[in-house]
C-alpha cells in the first residue's frame, strides 16, 4: 500500500524519470545497431580481425559499469550527462551485438553456402541472401539481450548527472527510503519487460517459425 501511495504522490516526477530513462535506452540502442551490426558482419570475412574485435568487446564488457561511466566523464568532449551515458551504453552493447551477428553468420550450414557457390553466387550475395536471413534468430536474440541489459545499466547513469529512474534508487539508498528503491526498480523492470515483449512479438512476425530461438 505504501508503494501505491508513493507513486500517487510522485507521479509527475516518476513519469519524467521514466521518459528520460526510455529516451536514453532507445537512443543508445539505435546508435549501437548502426555501429555494431555492420562490424559483426564485416569481421565474418576476416578471422584475425574477428578475434581482435571480439577480444576488445569482451574486455569492455568486463569493466564495471560505474567505472566506465566515470571514465567517460573525464573526457572533455563528453563530461557529465547524456553524452557520457550514451557512449558507455553503446560500448557495453558492443559485445552481445557483435558476437551474435558474428556467430549467427558463421553458424550457417556450410553445405548451404557451398551449394550457393556452386550456383555462381558471389560471397557478398551469399551473405545478404542466405547467411544473414538464416542468422536472423541468433542476431535477434543478441538484440533482445542488448535491450534488456541496456535498460538496467542505464540506471547507473544517474551517478553522472542523468535524471532517470536510477535516481530514485540512488536517492532511496541515501535516504534509506524503501519505497523509492522499490518503485525505481519496478519501473525499470517494466520498461525492460515491455521492450523485450515487443521485440518478441516482432520476432514472431519476421522470423519463420522453424528458425526461431527457444526464447521467443
Amino acid at each position: 500500500m505504501e508503494y501505491i501511495i508513493y507513486i500517487q504522490r510522485n507521479t509527475e516526477l516518476i513519469m519524467e524519470y521514466a521518459q528520460n530513462h526510455f529516451a536514453l535506452v532507445l537512443t543508445a540502442i539505435i546508435i549501437s545497431l548502426v555501429l555494431w551490426v555492420p562490424v559483426g558482419v564485416l569481421i565474418t570475412k576476416n578471422e584475425k580481425w574477428a578475434s581482435r574485435v571480439l577480444n576488445i568487446a569482451n574486455t569492455i564488457f568486463c569493466i564495471p559499469s560505474l567505472s566506465l561511466f566515470a571514465v567517460m566523464v573525464t573526457i572533455p568532449a563528453l563530461g557529465l550527462g547524456r553524452r557520457s551515458a550514451l557512449v558507455a551504453l553503446v560500448l557495453y552493447a558492443m559485445m552481445p551485438l557483435v558476437r551474435n551477428v558474428y556467430q549467427g553468420v558463421k553458424g550457417v550450414d556450410k553445405s548451404v553456402i557451398e551449394a550457393a557457390k556452386g550456383m555462381g553466387m558471389s560471397s557478398w550475395r551469399i551473405l545478404w541472401e542466405i547467411q544473414l536471413p538464416l542468422a536472423t534468430p541468433v542476431i535477434f536474440a543478441g538484440f533482445r539481450i542488448t535491450v534488456v541489459m541496456t535498460t538496467g545499466i542505464a540506471a547507473i547513469a544517474t551517478y553522472i548527472g542523468e535524471r532517470n529512474l536510477g535516481r530514485l534508487i540512488a536517492e532511496g539508498l541515501t535516504r534509506f527510503n524503501v519505497e523509492m528503491i522499490i518503485v525505481g526498480a519496478l519501473f525499470i523492470a517494466i520498461i525492460a519487460i515491455g521492450l523485450d515483449s515487443l521485440l518478441g512479438y516482432i520476432e514472431k512476425r519476421i522470423v519463420p517459425r522453424g528458425l526461431r530461438t527457444g526464447r521467443s
